[in-house]
């Protein structure tokens, strides 16, 4: 079992027991702290030591001055395999008769018409019930998302998708811990006039969906390379049945693994679940008896007290913290839709765990992070509401907690060695006063140079060392190609894909306006 020695490392996030203050501390069981002059010493993919003074023996020592090193992020809800295809087309797209949202309006089909993909019945099944077909370019997506993910200091993150073929040894073999989320529903929103929302239905096509994906979590479980876990999925708390739900929250207990839908996301969804039960789409949750510490909502940024809701009973911000449900925040996508959470800091300060996500592209968890700063100060209109500190906690052991791990998000010995090293003479980070400030707010992801997952390097200079970008680029402009394809036939107001799509800019001697 041969000892890698990371010596005298400029400034080191350590894991501190000591006298833990917050509520959050106190669930955690401590709280990040700076260690100057430090060492991290770790063997057979764990940690061995996480401070001052090492006094043992090692087979390899690395220099760590000039560096401030990080625990591994840990981003708990992305799409890895569909958004970067979305780029260059949905940065500015919007739905004004549908409150601002931008979920309803399919349009770009990611991948080949249903036909064409050569299945057995079972298989076809699930390919009508997600959309799925272009697998080549979901795996050349996937790549290019994982890289990002990488290189910007993830080292966990949920991938929650469709299932595909070869899904689980595509993600293993980029060096990343993954929680697979084979995603499952009841049914299928669509808008046949782009201001009204209406559901198809296919409750048994859900159970098959959800039998798969239990059956993709167990071969996640069993996976060789010891580096992927599950997630039970169901899509939406607006396409899933009441059933669905239920049960798919019992196995998650009975199992011990979490569970995570997307609710709260839109004030469509809202107006929908309160249409169909008189309740919010969290009370809806908890009169299931489905909320708890294994429960995750992805988004949750439309609660009852909202002010584009305006629902004069505050009551679930408790219902989220009482029962422990985690939220997945994801700010940047809403955020470009002019949608915010009302406030990151208060949901903090109410006792939910918070995590970090991506969801859609840039997947860049350092920008998530100064995205959720940022816009947490300017809903609540107090700088002092939300902190750098809180934000990197979420994106650290808030993450770990929700995926119901200690073992990651943290520098302590017996966690695993996924950590971050960080270049403190990058330009972005000079003077390097305070590094995490300067990294969060000012640097971003350019001045990381190493990751190491399991104690294995997984990105050098800035590259993650085992995807190959050209190759996945590649695939990634041919399948957005290929998705734009159609377009203008399945859209309800058939519009051509520039006027979808309307470009940033005009073009010289065309009669095409830019984006409005």
């Amino acid at each position: 079992m041969p000892t890698t020695w990371i010596k005298n490392i400029d400034w080191l996030v350590a894991w501190d027991r000591a006298n833990p203050e917050t509520p959050s501390e106190r669930r955690w069981g401590g709280r990040h702290s700076y260690i100057r002059d430090a060492d991290l010493v770790f063997a057979d993919g764990e940690i061995l030591f996480a401070g001052r003074g090492y006094a043992g023996a090692a087979d390899t020592v690395i220099d760590g001055r000039g560096r401030f090193v990080i625990p591994g992020l840990v981003n708990i809800h992305t799409h890895p395999c569909s958004e970067p295809m979305m780029k260059g087309l949905s940065e500015e797209r919007k739905s004004r008769q549908l409150q601002m949202s931008s979920l309803y309006e399919y349009i770009f089909l990611l991948g080949r018409p249903t036909k064409d993909i050569p299945a057995d019945a079972e298989d076809q099944a699930e390919v009508e019930q997600f959309g799925r077909g272009d697998f080549p370019a979901y795996s050349a997506s996937a790549q290019v998302a994982i890289s990002e993910l990488l290189t910007s200091g993830v080292t966990t993150f949920v991938d929650y998708s469709a299932p595909r073929p070869n899904w689980l040894d595509e993600v293993a073999a980029t060096g990343i811990r993954t929680c697979v989320a084979p995603s499952f529903r009841s049914g299928a929103w669509y808008t046949p006039n782009g201001h009204e929302v209406l559901y198809r239905w296919d409750v048994k096509g859900g159970r098959k969906a959800f039998d798969r994906a239990l059956e993709t979590i167990e071969q996640a479980r069993r996976h060789p390379s010891g580096r992927l876990m599950g997630m039970l999925a169901p899509a939406q708390v607006d396409t899933c049945t009441a059933d669905l739900f239920v049960d798919a929250s019992a196995v998650a207990r009975e199992k011990g693994i979490p569970i995570q839908t997307h609710a709260a996301q839109s004030v469509v969804e809202y107006r929908e679940m309160f249409r169909r039960h008189g309740k919010t789409p969290i009370e809806w949750l908890e009169s299931l008896g489905v909320l708890g510490p294994e429960f995750i909502i992805g988004h949750g940024i439309f609660l009852d007290e909202h002010p584009w809701i305006m629902n004069p009973d505050h009551r679930d911000l408790n219902r989220l913290a009482d029962s422990g449900t985690s939220v997945a925040h994801c700010p940047n996508q809403f955020a470009r839709g002019g949608m915010v959470m009302h406030h990151f800091g208060k949901y903090v300060q109410r006792g939910v765990n918070m995590g970090i996500g991506t969801d859609t592209f840039p997947h860049n968890m350092i920008d998530e992070m100064r995205w959720a700063l940022t816009v947490a100060k300017i809903a609540s209109g107090d700088i002092g509401s939300t902190s750098i500190s809180d934000v990197f906690h979420a994106a650290t052991v808030g993450g770990a907690a929700a995926l119901m791990r200690d073992d990651i998000g943290r520098l302590e010995k017996g966690c695993k060695a996924d950590f971050v090293s960080i270049d403190l003479e990058h330009p972005h980070m000079v003077p390097a006063r305070d590094p995490l400030k300067s990294l969060v707010v000012t640097a971003l992801e350019r001045p990381i140079r190493e990751v190491w997952v399991g104690g294995e390097t997984v990105v050098r200079d800035g590259r993650a060392l085992k995807i190959d970008m050209k190759r996945s680029l590649d695939g990634l402009t041919e399948g957005q190609r290929r998705g734009m394809l159609g377009i203008s036939e399945r859209d309800w107001a058939k519009r051509s894909p520039d006027e979808a799509f309307p470009m940033a800019l005009g073009t010289v001697g065309s009669n095409q306006p830019p984006a409005r």
